[in-house]
């Protein structure tokens, strides 16, 4: 596996940036399970909220910033959605932590759920940007993080959520890719995707991305060499 000299960590689906004090998680899509009608043995919005409380607890950030798809539903809030977001805002506030909404193409109805800050774009304290990635960024950065791709590497047979970390990816400048942080998200395998296949335009050679999994039993971030090895790999 390579050795990948990082100024963040990978956490639960999750990316720390400590020079910014901040967390951000993407595509959380609450009301998914209602909307899908999908089998969900675990309550999705309790889930999200207690892996949140977990990080919040154990990593103290300033900030936490929501990388777009807050919300699953396009066209309307279904039963349950408002007191997810309610119990998102609880968990963020009870931690002295402030809570920032970059809406993505799933949030259509953010404003009827959410009354929080927004913006299309947000700079952290370190030039990181953070945005959903469904449209480019119109602000210039040090680094790029964003969701809406869902990644996922498949490992021995296994599929696993994973990061993508892209150095001088976009314009000369690096692009994380996040997976989504809700956990009923079957993610998109990246293994065989080709530039043409990602819905970011931020993510136009998937090759030169590097992929990490994390191993949360063993508090440990694996990183594998960039997509165009491991296609040969894997």
């Amino acid at each position: 596996m390579a050795a990948v000299d990082v100024p963040f960590s990978f956490v639960d689906r999750a990316l720390y940036l400590p020079d910014a004090e901040a967390l951000v998680l993407a595509d959380l899509h609450l009301g998914r399970a209602v909307t899908s009608a999908v089998d969900a043995p675990l309550s999705a919005t309790a889930d999200v909220v207690s892996r949140l409380e977990s990080l919040l607890e154990r990593l103290d950030p300033g900030t936490v910033v929501v990388a777009g798809d807050l919300l699953h539903s396009f066209s309307s809030l279904p039963r349950g959605v408002e007191d997810a977001v309610a119990d998102l805002e609880r968990a963020v506030d009870d931690a002295g932590t402030a809570l920032v909404v970059t809406p993505g193409n799933h949030d259509a109805m953010l404003e009827a759920a959410f009354d929080g800050e927004t913006a299309d774009e947000y700079r952290l304290d370190d030039g990181t940007v953070v945005l959903h990635g469904h449209d480019e960024p119109t602000l210039g950065a040090q680094r790029y993080v964003i969701g809406h791709d869902h990644p996922a590497l498949s490992v021995d047979g296994r599929k696993l959520p994973c990061l993508l970390y892209g150095p001088d990816c976009y314009r000369g400048t690096d692009v994380l890719v996040l997976p989504a942080f809700t956990r009923l998200a079957p993610g998109s395998t990246v293994n065989g995707l080709s530039g043409r296949d990602f819905l970011s335009p931020l993510v136009s050679d998937p090759d030169a991305f590097y992929p990490a999994v994390r191993d949360e039993s063993g508090d440990e971030t694996l990183w594998f060499p960039p997509l165009g090895e491991c296609r040969q790999l894997l």
